[in-house]
């Protein structure tokens, strides 16, 4: 019996030392099948949704000009799920992700900053960025873990808050980009694929690796299933679970950076509701709600299969309003699968 199995099922600490070596990879050991299955749902249900696209838009649907929309628009939201999946499947919930990416866009675009871009180099404005949602999650992380405050709680006071601040520092304007080499660089294709896709797949594969071939992953996963047996094993539960927040605030960060390269603007209004997609993408993408089951390949479906059928939407000019309650039926079918397969998994 694996040590993650025992950590699910008992709460008594099973030998392994304080690093956590000899973990087992829970990716294996809770519902390995169930995840290929699932996976393989939502590449079927994805193709369907081509299939309805070709025959209600025709030839327009399945254009290179349209398929780069949709990637172009997945990669933003699909960055920040991949965050989110990491806190998701330890246990926790981000409410704030799409605010702190709308302050980060304002922040890394000032006129401070972008002067001192302007004279030193264009990477200042991506490592302004990536601090401000790296800074944000882990004042997240700190709060939760150390402060004890509920992730639901602390994340939407920063939700709120990074808003907030987001319009003070804008002065409800919306700040240009000026700094032509950085939108050059990220606008720049690569095999004729726009730079900020190929950062999307360079995330997914970071990402997939970090979860399912690491120790860091197989820890996530333990802290998510049963954060007491994780802490009897060994694991320092408080410290890991300020890491996953700072990893969706990072993701946030990054995603402001393709956010800046794709409008040439920072907003306060940039990424608002983000967070909602990202969690519904989360979801239909097979990760627990209730933590302690992960799934990357997932999440990147899920975001693919969202895109693609918000652009069979728009190109047969359905109404916004549809759109979210048929997005809305999606994710209450896929909570419904979740909790079936939870308990048959449970019965076996």
């Amino acid at each position: 019996m694996s040590e993650h199995d025992q950590a699910t099922r008992k709460p008594e600490p099973p030998a392994a030392d304080a690093s956590g070596a000899d973990l087992e990879s829970p990716t294996r050991t809770r519902g390995g099948g169930l995840g290929l299955g699932r996976s393989l749902g939502l590449v079927v249900a994805l193709a369907l949704l081509v299939v309805v696209g070709v025959l209600t838009a025709g030839e327009r649907f399945v254009s290179i000009d349209n398929i780069m929309t949709i990637l172009r628009a997945a990669a933003v939201l699909g960055v920040v799920s991949i965050g989110m999946t990491f806190v998701i499947t330890g246990g926790g919930i981000d409410l704030s992700v799409g605010s702190v990416l709308g302050l980060a866009t304002i922040w890394a675009t000032t006129v401070a900053t972008q002067t001192m871009a302007e004279q030193t180099h264009w990477i200042v404005m991506v490592g302004c960025a990536l601090a401000v949602g790296a800074g944000a999650g882990v004042i997240n992380g700190v709060l939760v873990a150390y402060g004890r405050v509920v992730a639901f709680i602390a994340t939407l006071a920063m939700m709120v808050g990074a808003r907030g601040l987001a319009e003070e520092i804008a002065n409800r304007r919306t700040w240009v980009v000026e700094v032509d080499p950085f939108l050059d660089f990220f606008r720049a294709d690569f095999l004729g694929v726009t730079l900020i896709v190929w950062i999307f797949a360079a995330v997914a594969v970071a990402g997939w690796v970090l979860l399912n071939r690491t120790t860091f992953g197989r820890r996530t996963i333990a802290v998510g299933g049963n954060p007491e047996a994780a802490r009897l094993a060994g694991i320092n539960v408080r410290r890991h679970t300020v890491y996953l927040f700072a990893i969706a605030g990072l993701a946030a960060g990054i995603g402001a950076v393709m956010m800046l390269a794709r409008t040439g603007a920072g907003s306060s209004t940039n990424g608002f509701l983000m967070e909602l997609d990202a969690i519904a993408a989360v979801v239909v993408g097979g990760t627990l709600l209730a933590g302690g089951r992960g799934t990357i390949m997932g999440t990147v479906l899920g975001v693919l299969l969202f895109q693609t059928l918000t652009n069979v939407f728009v190109q047969n000019n359905i109404s916004p309003s549809v759109q979210s309650v048929v997005k809305g039926a999606i994710i209450v079918v896929a909570v419904l699968l979740q909790q079936r397969f939870a308990n048959r998994s449970r019965a076996t």
